[in-house]
């Protein structure tokens, strides 16, 4: 069980592992802390965005959108590479998922399929947006990938998890998909790399 790091700590980890980091506006406080609680945590989220154009993608994941007020996510993952804070603590993007799912992530295990929506997940995951289409054919560039393993690495890192705390909401959340156009087996591979 771990508490989530300090906006600080964040921000300190994501320049440790080698990352460009823009911070955007108020990102250290804006949150969604009143409609539940923030931690504890166990795990990081990936997601694609369906969007494209970094500043309009940052825009619609710190603000939201009619009936899905932002923070939509921690950091964005812009295709360049840079990581483009938007918001800190409670964030609207894991929603609902499968408490195995959760229980496997914490126990670092296999994960099994996603088959309920029982489990608050805005509440245990770190999440990060990755500027992508998600239409399997808007390409992943390799910088992006990097920083989307890096970032997550960092994350792991702080609170001394493996690359089994790393998951898509696709494998968290019945009927998502995202993220779409590269292997998480291969990402999680990455990632348990750079912890090594």
């Amino acid at each position: 069980m771990s508490s989530p790091m300090s906006a600080s700590n964040f921000l300190k980890a994501l320049k440790a592992e080698g990352l460009t980091v823009v911070q955007v506006g108020d990102w250290r406080t804006h949150n969604r802390n009143h409609k539940g609680p923030w931690g504890p945590v166990h795990g990081v989220m990936l997601h694609h965005t369906v969007t494209k154009g970094t500043a309009r993608t940052v825009e619609i994941c710190r603000d939201g959108y009619a009936g899905l007020p932002g923070p939509l996510c921690h950091g964005v993952i812009a295709k360049d590479g840079r990581v483009h804070l938007v918001g800190y603590g409670r964030a609207n993007h894991a929603g609902l998922g499968d408490d195995d799912v959760l229980r496997a992530v914490i126990a670092e295990k296999r994960l099994p399929t996603d088959n309920e929506s029982n489990t608050d997940g805005n509440r245990h995951f770190y999440g990060f947006e990755c500027e992508n289409l998600g239409d399997g054919e808007d390409p992943w560039p390799a910088v992006q990938l990097e920083a989307i393993e890096k970032a997550a690495a960092a994350v792991c890192r702080y609170h001394g998890w493996d690359a089994p705390s790393v998951i898509g909401h696709r494998e968290w959340q019945p009927g998502k998909v995202d993220p779409r156009g590269f292997s998480l087996t291969g990402m999680r591979n990455r990632i348990h790399d750079r912890l090594k």
